[in-house]
């Protein structure tokens, strides 16, 4: 039996999955066939197959390594000293995948697929509840530091944080006069008076 090259085994698929999310923003979830995907990443149904079974396992594999890219975002930001700093940086960074047409669209297909997909809707809310865990503890870490408000109720201040972000790629997508990459400073200003103490 030939010896799998693992680094050129995980390229190949990165190569599939960059492929697919360029189709799948362009036509959706439903209309991309197969061969489009194939003929994006420039291969053949069968190399293709060997990757993925089915077209529903590029979707799953696409959420999966969103959950796991956001994971290690918020691992290297716990990390920090300043963690308010952190914080209004991750969300900058979700802020600005806005702008890009590709992520924009692909984050709608992904919210859509979840409420009529089981698998992928498990998928995304293991995502989303990651997340949602992971930036309630870098809210307490940095209230346990004095940098936020420590009496602020960690977790709602956490979904509700989340959930503006997500509603940018609703307005992006609704409102051609929505500029995200004009935001940012509105963004920073916005998660300081909800977090910051109040000064007496």
């Amino acid at each position: 039996m030939r010896k799998v090259d693992s680094q050129k085994y995980e390229a190949r698929k990165r190569q599939i999955l960059d492929a697919a999310v360029t189709c799948f923003a362009k036509s959706g979830f439903h209309k991309t066939t197969t061969a489009e995907i194939c003929a994006e990443a420039q291969m053949s149904p069968g190399n293709l197959f060997h990757y993925f079974k089915t077209k529903n396992a590029i979707i799953e594999a696409i959420v999966e390594r969103d959950r796991r890219e956001t994971a290690e975002l918020h691992e290297k930001a716990s990390q920090a000293e300043d963690l308010f700093e952190e914080i209004c940086k991750l969300m900058e960074k979700r802020l600005a995948k806005v702008v890009e047409p590709v992520h924009r669209q692909i984050g709608i297909e992904i919210f859509a697929e979840a409420m009529r997909n089981p698998a992928i809707g498990r998928l995304a809310a293991r995502r989303d509840a990651e997340a949602n865990a992971a930036l309630m503890d870098l809210l307490k870490k940095a209230g346990a530091r004095g940098q936020i408000d420590a009496s602020l109720d960690m977790n709602k201040h956490a979904t509700w944080i989340a959930a503006m972000i997500d509603g940018a790629f609703g307005r992006a997508a609704l409102d051609p006069h929505f500029d995200p990459t004009d935001q940012g400073p509105v963004l920073r200003e916005i998660l300081t008076r909800i977090l910051k103490p109040t000064v007496k």
